[in-house]
């Protein structure tokens, strides 16, 4: 196969670096990143949100689930 030289800067080779998962080459993590499936990996997402964004995100959907159940039990 064909390669191709590609220059990047210092912090985008150390994020790519970083992202990238065990035994994949960074074509693979390209390849990758720029796809685009319908159905991802849970892994793929990893790094989109720090910790507490991520637990708001669990706070919130806990309270639609409590208000989503409560408007259920109502119509029941």
């Amino acid at each position: 196969m064909a390669t191709k030289t590609l220059t990047i800067m210092e912090d985008v080779y150390q994020m790519l670096a970083e992202n990238k998962m065990k035994g994949e080459s960074f074509s693979d993590e390209l390849r990758r990143i720029l796809s685009r499936k319908k159905s991802r990996k849970w892994s793929d997402l990893k790094g989109l949100l720090n910790e507490e964004e991520g637990n708001n995100i669990i706070k919130d959907l806990e309270k639609i689930k409590k208000m989503n159940l409560k408007l259920l039990k109502e119509k029941l």
